[in-house]
């Protein structure tokens, strides 16, 4: 399933190439209260022909090997919290798009994609845009000992890395606004036509994509095999995670995972452990004191405590933060 829109679901044929009619379906009764989701395998009886007018009806859901879920806040205490929103069902990739520059790149919403990813089991790829703005050095050394596999993009720059790591795979891309994921989609996917905003004078983009929809990637001349899919999702300001426990929050920062073998039984890994190995860890200089500082406020997040867009901001020497005083925190 390639695309929903106002209770119609759009599905290709598993044997479907490029050229062939998409099949408009709607949702069986028997389904019940099952949701249909972006990447979805389903099973469809009815006019099955694609043509115009015809409808086709979802009977079945096939059991999914992954899902993506993120919520609205951390916090399952709060209605948006408890509201669990499956992205995309089927992925293999999560290609967390970042830019650079103009908005600044903010490590705390790549590391709550990163959580996010490590809870679907599914892999992360890291993809750079606007580097022709500023160099990944400061994004990149926050990384360095998860050997996070990365892209950088200009807007000259041949897409031909980006799509080699995208072939054979179901790439579900997700980004602030305004980072510039639909303007990649539109060069990823020319017919795709994807809305392109603009970046607004304060640096925080405006909200371009709408609904999640799965695009197929065209072959690569003298390229073999499947070029894969790409799932394009709209701009997000926030990608809650009450929907992961707090253990499996600890492997989205594998670099920490290890000094936990020598806590105490029961740590809970705050700042208040005061026999949390975590502090020695990175005291001893085997992890990023800022990755220690991100699991904690995303650790007390899900307990209402502590500022949900207190995030890490990483910016070029001399650039200040000219969003205004009363803007909020940069990581949002």
């Amino acid at each position: 399933m390639i695309a929903v829109d106002r209770g119609r679901y759009t599905c290709v044929g598993p044997d479907a190439g490029p050229d062939d009619p998409t099949i408009t379906a709607m949702r069986a009764r028997e389904l019940g209260r099952k949701s249909v989701v972006v990447g979805d395998r389903v099973g469809l009886v009815g006019d099955t022909s694609g043509a115009l007018g015809s409808l086709a009806r979802i009977v079945r859901i096939a059991e999914r090997r992954s899902v993506l879920r993120r919520t609205a806040e951390d916090d399952a205490t709060t209605a948006e919290g408890r509201l669990e929103r499956v992205v995309v069902a089927n992925a293999d990739q999560l290609v967390i798009v970042s830019a650079l520059a103009d908005p600044p790149p903010r490590t705390g919403f790549i590391d709550r994609c990163l959580v996010a990813a490590y809870d679907a089991d599914i892999e992360p790829l890291l993809c750079l845009t606007k580097a022709d703005l500023a160099g990944p050095e400061a994004v990149l050394g926050y990384y360095t000992e998860l050997e996070l596999p990365y892209v950088l993009i200009r807007p000259d720059s041949d897409l031909d890395a980006l799509r080699a790591l995208l072939a054979g795979r179901i790439s579900v891309l997700v980004g602030h606004s305004g980072v510039g994921k639909s303007t990649l989609v539109n060069r990823l996917v020319p017919e795709a036509e994807r809305a392109v905003g603009v970046v607004s004078a304060i640096g925080r983009g405006r909200h371009t994509s709408t609904s999640a929809v799965a695009l197929r990637l065209p072959p690569t001349p003298g390229a073999k095999g499947d070029p894969g899919w790409i799932v394009d999702t709209p701009g997000v300001r926030s990608f809650g995670l009450a929907h992961v426990s707090a253990e499996s929050l600890l492997h989205g920062f594998p670099d920490l995972v290890e000094a936990t073998v020598d806590c105490p039984a029961n740590c809970q890994h705050t700042a208040e452990e005061t026999a949390c190995a975590l502090d020695a860890w990175v005291a001893a200089g085997k992890a990023d004191p800022r990755r220690l500082a991100s699991y904690r406020r995303l650790l007390a997040s899900r307990s209402g405590e502590g500022d949900l867009r207190g995030e890490v901001d990483h910016r070029g020497p001399g650039e200040g933060d000219q969003r205004g005083p009363d803007a909020p925190p940069a990581g949002s």
